[in-house]
């Protein structure tokens, strides 16, 4: 879907992409062959700013509904009226305003021959350590893909049943000296999660993000740390942290989730005043959605932003990966600059 040229002040492209996911995806609530993501561009005065945004199914969300959302109020931002900080007014949290709010940015970033780093007055992009996702699977499967990438320095499990202590006991035996995080995906209950979280500690997990279903977690609450707990469904966007401070150690965030980079950063901010710990994560999605959150990594004390390594092929220009799990710098041709 395509919109169509405007005699305006800007112009808005919205696309909706399908991504082939190398050997499908699969997590505790579900198994995807493709990932969908938006695509919005706003041209102005020969320049182009780009965004890229994966809808959430879990929040309700579409790439048509995503779609209507901004043709919506196109008028509004081929006029210019709506600006990047008005934004949180006119879009809920979510995949339209990320991928509007990162067009925004980076159209603003080329106007003033200024990187969104600059703008942002965040600190400027260094290659970063990323964690590398490993797919809900049988044990032995799991432990496969963990030997593949044992020089990689953290994996990251997805995680979902009653096999899952066999699942991580598999991978830890064949990446012994990796850094492991594992996400639950909201699949436990409060029984599995004081079964299990005492042996995940001997295992040397490093966290264990969203244990149990987002709208149950208060649960959390009275029950013990043998490893730290990270909020990833429980946690959207800035008003949502005060709430979490008693229930977890970290939170995960997600431009996808939050709203954009504009939102993001507010997140990041409210979390280092209240003393909680920050991951920054990303769904399956191309370099181009990456390259956003990216700019946030050196506030986090885990980076999970492996989401074109997901993917049979990416975008081009890249972000580039080696095999020891160093993320570069977004290219200047990709985004942000």
């Amino acid at each position: 879907m395509e919109a169509t040229p405007a005699t305006l002040k800007r112009r808005l492209i919205v696309r909706e992409e399908m991504w082939d996911i190398g050997g499908g995806f699969s997590m505790s609530r579900t198994r995807r062959w493709a990932a969908e993501v938006i695509m919005v561009e706003v041209h102005e005065d020969g320049r182009r700013g780009r965004g890229e945004a994966v809808p959430q199914r879990r929040m309700g969300e579409r790439p048509e509904t995503v779609a209507k959302q901004l043709f919506k109020i196109r008028k509004q931002i081929e006029t210019g009226e709506l600006t990047r900080a008005k934004l949180s007014a006119v879009l809920p949290a979510g995949a339209a305003r990320n991928a509007l709010d990162c067009a925004l940015w980076d159209l603003e970033a080329k106007a003033k021959g200024v990187p969104v780093w600059q703008l942002a007055g965040l600190p400027e992009p260094k290659p970063l350590v990323s964690a590398f996702t490993i797919q809900l699977d049988k044990p032995a499967a799991m432990a496969a893909i963990a030997a593949e990438n044992r020089s990689r320095p953290v994996l990251k499990l997805n995680l979902g049943g009653p096999d899952d202590l066999a699942r991580v006991r598999a991978v830890r035996a064949s990446a012994p000296d990796a850094q492991i995080i594992v996400d639950a995906n909201e699949a436990w209950t409060p029984v599995m999660y004081g079964e299990y979280a005492i042996e995940l500690g001997q295992l040397g997990v490093r966290l264990l993000e969203q244990p149990l279903p987002a709208d149950q977690d208060a649960a959390l609450e009275g029950l013990g740390r043998a490893v730290p707990l990270c909020a990833d469904e429980s946690v959207r966007e800035a008003r949502d942290i005060a709430g979490a401070t008693r229930r977890y150690d970290c939170i995960n965030i997600k431009l996808d989730k939050a709203g954009g980079l504009t939102e993001a950063i507010r997140m990041v901010q409210m979390a280092r005043e209240r003393g909680i710990g920050v991951m920054i994560g990303c769904m399956a999605g191309t370099s181009l959605g990456m390259a956003p959150a990216f700019l946030l990594g050196a506030y986090a004390q885990v980076v999970d932003l492996d989401g074109p390594l997901q993917l049979a092929n990416d975008r081009k220009p890249s972000i580039t990966y080696d095999e020891h799990g160093l993320m570069n710098p977004p290219p200047p041709e990709l985004w942000g600059a």
